[in-house]
């Protein structure tokens, strides 16, 4: 009964599907002096314990943002429990990391990255120190906060500057607002798209990001045995097994492998597997290149704050 009431949830959803997006703004204001720290510190690889990577390692330019592993390689080699998420466009989810449990950006560089023994396992002590010592950054902060370098302040330039990775332009941006059409194909794989009901997860502007699915909500994913970071996690409450933030599909062509454990590599793939388990639909090849030709219109411009400074 409760899958039935899922569906008859999900297929709701598609008379008012047009009105669930949103193009991503394509100029926002921000303190350009916070900003340029920020992307300093983003491409340092000062900030991990053995100053051998930085926060670009795993989210690069070419990757938009992710490093195309199932799993990223943090400092001294060790590999991380889930597929790493991108920080493009990441101002406009509901929340952070796959299970919700930080609610802004910068929350997420303590709770994730640069304390995680699994990534840049440092502490915000010998960060704040490294910052002191460095003629650079003391430079950087006094001009971005007329403070010298703290760990507090460094957690606000990091997070101002993830909020302007924003990659809008994509195709169907262009199309929400009026100035350009869809394909043929594009357009009957955003009809699918609504009227199989992935509408009802994947809606807002970041198409995704806003709301929490279980992976299997028809069907069973046979790789949730596997799961590390659930809602489950944070809860212990049984209905939240393999539930995760339902990922943006902002870039999702750019943003290789999927889903929670990267065991997923090509997008037909994971098209397929989501229609399956989570819709109860086992799509056709030539609806499966529909919709896939529709989500690689939601691929947008690298934003221009992310290229490292000169």
């Amino acid at each position: 009964m409760k899958k039935i009431l899922n569906l008859i949830a999900i297929f709701s959803m598609f008379l008012m599907a047009e009105e669930l997006f949103a193009p991503i703004p394509i100029d926002i204001k921000y303190n350009r002096d916070v900003v340029t720290l920020g992307r300093e510190l983003f491409f340092d690889p000062l900030l991990s314990k053995d100053r051998d990577i930085s926060c670009a390692s795993c989210h690069s330019i070419d990757g938009y943002g992710t490093d195309n592993m199932p799993k990223s390689v943090g400092t001294d080699g060790k590999i991380g429990n889930m597929n790493s998420l991108t920080p493009f466009n990441s101002i406009y989810n509901l929340s952070l990391f796959w299970n919700d449990r930080v609610k802004n950006l910068k929350e997420q560089m303590v709770d994730g990255p640069l304390i995680n023994q699994h990534e840049m396992a440092n502490s915000s002590d010998e960060i704040e120190k490294r910052l002191q010592q460095s003629n650079k950054y003391k430079k950087l902060f006094l001009k971005a906060y007329g403070e010298p370098p703290s760990f507090s302040l460094m957690l606000e330039a990091l997070a101002e500057f993830e909020a302007t990775l924003l990659t809008p332009n994509a195709k169907f941006d262009r199309y929400l607002r009026n100035e350009a059409e869809l394909s043929s194909s594009e357009k009957r794989g955003f009809h699918l798209f609504k009227s199989y009901g992935c509408v009802s997860c994947h809606n807002g502007i970041n198409l995704g990001g806003n709301s929490y699915q279980k992976f299997g909500a028809v069907i069973d994913y046979p790789s949730n045995s596997t799961r590390v970071d659930d809602r489950f996690q944070l809860t212990n409450a049984q209905r939240d097994r393999d539930v995760f933030r339902v990922p943006s599909l902002r870039n999702i062509e750019k943003t290789f492998p999927y889903f929670h454990d990267g065991n997923i590599h090509s997008l037909k793939e994971a098209i397929h597997i989501m229609g399956y388990t989570n819709v109860g639909v086992l799509l056709s090849p030539d609806e499966i290149d529909d919709i896939e030709n529709f989500l690689k219109s939601l691929t947008g411009e690298i934003p221009k704050t992310f290229y490292k400074t000169e």
